[in-house]
């Protein structure tokens, strides 16, 4: 079992920047590929960044790309999201994620085993 836990959200203007992070215990951290995905109030959860056990592969969705970093480090069992120039459509509640994988990055939910309990993002205009 994997326990995840996020954590950095908070309240930004609009051209901001906030890092989240997703801390992890429960399995070896570096067998997961991680992911971050987003839900605002009456949407479906999306993806928006994953990240293979390595760190060697990362994929981004197209409305975050060129504004969003994700990244990993092993020795510390957490993986983050840097978000930069965010905008009033990035609040959302913000789930990290998690799979046993080697190598592997995975953009649908569906692939995912672990789930954390989510840290809001609001960004005002």
């Amino acid at each position: 079992q994997v326990q995840l836990v996020e954590s950095g959200g908070g309240s930004v203007q609009a051209g901001g920047s906030l890092r989240l992070s997703c801390a992890a215990s429960g399995r070896t951290f570096s067998s997961l590929a991680m992911g971050w995905f987003r839900q605002a109030p009456g949407k479906e959860r999306e993806f928006v960044a994953t990240i293979s056990s390595d760190g060697a592969r990362t994929y981004y969705a197209d409305s975050v790309k060129g504004r969003c970093t994700i990244s990993r480090d092993n020795a510390k069992n957490t993986v983050y999201l840097q978000m930069n120039s965010l905008k009033p459509e990035d609040t959302a509640v913000y789930y990290c994620a998690g799979v046993p994988a080697y190598g592997g990055i995975f953009s649908a939910p569906a692939h995912y085993n672990y789930w954390g309990q989510g840290t809001q993002v609001t960004v005002s205009s």
